[in-house]
């Protein structure tokens, strides 16, 4: 079950309404890096995570709290849309070119909205959910969300970067200081299953003795003059989950040119291929 004591996680104030980074923290909702897409990931994660139940708490727990950064986040996107000037509104209604009297606003927030935030990023493309990962593997799984941690403290940082006004910075620092905290504790669930020496690779329940194991730590180059690609950590030196040695080949082709059989009759073919 879900709980709600509509109060916000955070608070949340505009002193400058900005249109235009409404639309900017619209990709923080409703973007790929955003706040719908972990959300969604960690729900899903943990309503099929199997084992020990503390990881399906932990991504609960945090899928909950996606929740109310969701709500942060439309809270101050409507903060900084309905402080838009009256006059301006007027002009919208008068002016093909809304989007340019607006610097920029996102129409859909408008039209589709009412001054509202919306599931969409700062284009007005809808989240599809395309990037949720939830494979089932709780390792792969930790893996991915450091990932969307990363990516979404990135993003975070950028829209800190963008807006002067003291209260949006302040509610983006403490996201931004989430996604700290949400990067660690998924290496901490990752280090809590064993660290790299016994979680990757992924998924260490199939045995390595039914992999080609002569290519399982190789570094292939593909240099057209047939060099060595540039050495770096991962070409040389003991393997990070310390099964094997890394080794660099400059690799051969193993196989032979494909060759299909004929197009079947009926199949929208031309003549020749048949």
């Amino acid at each position: 079950m879900f709980y709600t004591d509509g109060k916000l996680q955070f608070p949340v104030r505009v002193e400058i309404p900005d249109p235009q980074f409404a639309r900017a923290l619209q990709q923080a909702i409703g973007g790929v890096e955003g706040e719908i897409r972990v959300a969604m990931q960690y729900f899903f994660q943990a309503c099929g995570a199997r084992g020990n139940p503390k990881f399906r708490d932990l991504l609960m727990n945090t899928a909950a709290e996606e929740l109310g950064h969701i709500e942060m986040l439309a809270t101050a996107v409507a903060l900084n849309l309905e402080g838009a000037p009256v006059s301006v509104k007027d002009e919208v209604a008068r002016d093909p070119v809304a989007s340019a009297v607006l610097g920029g606003l996102n129409m859909k927030n408008l039209l589709s909205a009412g001054l509202s935030a919306m599931p969409v990023d700062s284009d007005g493309v809808p989240f599809d959910m395309s990037h949720i990962y939830a494979s089932g593997n709780i390792a792969a799984d930790m893996t991915a969300n450091v990932a969307a941690e990363s990516t979404g403290r990135v993003l975070a940082t950028r829209l800190f970067n963008l807006t002067t006004d003291p209260g949006m910075k302040q509610m983006l620092s403490y996201l931004i200081a989430r996604d700290t905290m949400h990067q660690n504790q998924w290496m901490a669930a990752l280090e809590e299953l064993g660290g790299a020496s016994k979680v990757f690779p992924i998924p260490n329940s199939f045995s390595q003795e039914q992999e080609m194991q002569d290519f399982s730590y190789a570094y292939l180059g593909f240099q057209r003059d047939g060099s060595e690609p540039a050495p770096g950590r991962w070409s040389e030196g003991r393997s990070i989950d310390g099964k094997g040695s890394f080794k660099t080949i400059v690799p051969q082709p193993m196989g032979e040119k494909p060759v299909l059989a004929p197009a079947k009759p009926n199949s929208g073919a031309q003549a020749e291929q048949i």
